[in-house]
């Protein structure tokens, strides 16, 4: 499978992040057959060239690589188990969500079946695969990892290969994924704040761009610090994001906006304080994240 040689593609489950996967490799020339538990969804992708397959047994026949884009590992396992037979040969490649263990569990599954597995993962929105910046992780097996890439590269311009643990990928996903709630949930906050006063939140949309680069042209240093446990270096101490939580309180009151989602992380700054981290980095907190609370 090495080469841009149209590589025939199996595509499990086309909702919006499935339906981008099939159309990406319909667009590149690629043999497409596509399975979902609701058969209505692959009339559009049809149109453009794929196979719809009736039955997971003619979906994983199909094809040497098997893709899978379910809800979560569980899924992908419940949906392969009566095409089991059919896997040897041939390599699974899932681009779900779930945890690390669930990856492990899909991974034995998969091998104990002479096929082959890689774990992935698409850092970017279904509307941006295939694009040049769409990054692309996965963790396997290094030799089916680079029997697959040129097929896989499809998908987006950066691929990388984590490692050889299977459950890579979902770990990633884990610990990058930690940031996004958090950032939209204060984005939403700052909104309700401005809208208060009357300001739509496209307003500070240019503002919340230029902090957000702010806080990525930290996050080496933020690394640093925690990788060397040297809380030394950033200058923003635990007191001081301590000592303004009064600022919060007296925001919420004045806007009537909830901020109730910022009480486990005043509780954290209490517990760093406790533990003597007042003179340290911010990024000292992570000393006090890694242990379960008393």
């Amino acid at each position: 499978m090495t080469g841009n040689n149209h590589t025939p593609v199996t595509v499990l489950g086309i909702g919006s992040m499935g339906r981008a996967v099939a159309a990406a490799f319909l667009a590149a020339g690629h043999p497409v057959t596509v399975w979902n538990r609701s058969p209505e969804r692959a009339a559009a992708l049809v149109e453009h060239g794929a196979v719809h397959a009736l039955s997971i047994e003619d979906a994983v026949a199909a094809s040497p690589v098997i893709i899978s884009v379910l809800t979560g590992f569980d899924a992908t396992l419940h949906a392969l188990a009566p095409a089991a037979g059919a896997l040897a040969g041939r390599t699974v490649v899932t681009l779900n969500s779930g945890s690390p263990a669930g990856a492990r569990a899909v991974a034995a599954w998969v091998t104990a079946r002479d096929a082959r597995f890689l774990g992935g993962a698409i850092k970017n929105v279904p509307a941006a695969v295939g694009d040049s910046d769409t990054l692309l992780y996965f963790g396997g097996d290094r030799a089916n990892f680079d029997a697959t890439a040129d097929t896989l590269r499809v998908l987006g311009g950066e691929i990388v290969h984590l490692g050889p643990e299977p459950d890579l990928a979902a770990l990633y996903e884990a610990a990058v994924g930690a940031t996004l709630l958090p950032a939209l949930l204060g984005f939403f906050e700052g909104a309700a704040v401005l809208a208060t006063r009357g300001i739509p939140a496209a307003a500070m949309v240019p503002y919340s761009r230029k902090w957000l680069q702010m806080i990525e042209s930290l996050l080496p240093l933020l690394a640093e610090e925690i990788d060397t446990a040297d809380y030394t270096k950033l200058g923003s101490s635990v007191a001081l994001f301590h000592d303004s939580l009064p600022e919060d309180q007296a925001l919420a009151a004045e806007t009537g906006v909830d901020m109730s989602w910022h009480a486990p992380m005043h509780d954290l700054l209490r517990r760093a304080i406790a533990e003597g981290y007042g003179e340290q980095s911010i990024s000292a907190l992570y000393e006090v994240i890694r242990k379960p609370a008393a």
